[in-house]
């Protein structure tokens, strides 16, 4: 395992954070019990060292089996990352946003289902147009001072909006963003516009979410239909999208660069992760013990400046999506 710095944090984090999405039971691809712990223990076992889960996983699942697992650990070695803002099937009206009220309930919440007294990174989950960001950085400062929450982050808005954020923060002298997870692949690059800049100048730790574009760059092109995610048919399948910018092409090379290596075409995506100036650790979810696996041996490929270059020459702007 490599290690980096998680931007202004300096808590050291392995290049790979493990995501969580999918411990629970809320769909049927997801590991809970027994699986998703054989899971987390080899990701420790690789070095893996840092952990991006959410309130909102698996109704609060993913949380209590991220936290019982962890806590068999030493705790001082682990980075755990959670977020706040969407609610897990309660419907009273503060069951999410991110105002005084519900992040202060929330994060007692996750602090229970995890079984730690300290957050290391709560991040905000998306925008809450109805909260100022005033009211919600002075709460994230009072968490801090009560020793619940070390640092906090974001993830996915326009680039206006965190410079919004980033400016609130200064002139209230009030914690800032730290961190930021957003959607950012070599299929999808729309962030390198405006966003990825600010992250970089403002030393910003980037934690990209989706980095193999939901499997859209795990497997040859025309054989995307045959799986799961990448049904027609499915909501959340994204090649329409990827295509729109390129993304057939680069799907093609991919498959081109992992045939000439002798690797498989998720390695080389998360390569070209790794060889990326902007990005810190992608976020790596699987429920594969060998998909986990050739993620950390994806830390041995060396991406030349050329090979590079060549992924990313097909690429197109495309509409940005995956804001709101």
């Amino acid at each position: 395992m490599e290690y980096t710095t998680l931007g202004s944090t300096g808590m050291s984090v392995s290049k790979i954070a493990l995501g969580c999405m999918s411990f629970g039971t809320g769909e049927p691809w997801m590991l809970d019990g027994d699986d998703a712990r054989e899971l987390i223990e080899r990701a420790i076992d690789l070095g893996v060292n840092f952990f991006d889960t959410a309130n909102v996983y698996s109704n609060g699942e993913s949380e209590a089996i991220l936290g019982d697992v962890l806590g068999e650990y030493d705790r001082d070695e682990q980075v755990v990352a959670t977020k706040v803002r969407f609610s897990y099937g309660e419907s009273h009206p503060n069951a999410d946003g991110l105002s005084r009220k519900t992040i202060e309930q929330e994060l007692q919440h996750s602090l229970d289902r995890l079984g730690m007294e300290t957050i290391d990174l709560y991040q905000t989950h998306r925008v809450d147009p109805e909260t100022p960001i005033e009211t919600t950085l002075r709460t994230m400062d009072d968490l801090i001072s009560r020793g619940k929450i070390r640092h906090i982050g974001t993830s996915s808005m326009w680039a206006h909006q965190l410079a919004e954020r980033l400016r609130t923060a200064e002139r209230l002298d009030l914690p800032r963003f730290e961190t930021m997870q957003n959607h950012y692949h070599p299929a999808y690059r729309e962030d390198e516009r405006d966003l990825l800049p600010i992250t970089e100048r403002e030393n910003m730790g980037v934690i990209p979410w989706g980095p193999l574009g939901q499997g859209f760059l795990a497997r040859p092109f025309d054989r995307l239909e045959a799986t799961e995610r990448g049904d027609p048919e499915n909501y959340h399948n994204p090649t329409p999208e990827y295509v729109e910018g390129g993304g057939k092409e680069i799907n093609e090379r991919v498959q081109e660069l992992a045939e000439e290596k002798g690797v498989t075409m998720a390695q080389i995506a998360l390569a070209w992760q790794f060889e990326n100036e902007y990005v810190t650790a992608p976020i790596v979810g699987t429920t594969s013990i060998q998909h986990l696996e050739e993620a950390v041996e994806a830390l041995e490929i060396d991406l030349t400046d050329s090979e590079m270059n060549y992924l990313d020459a097909p690429y197109e702007p495309q509409p940005v999506m995956a804001i709101d």
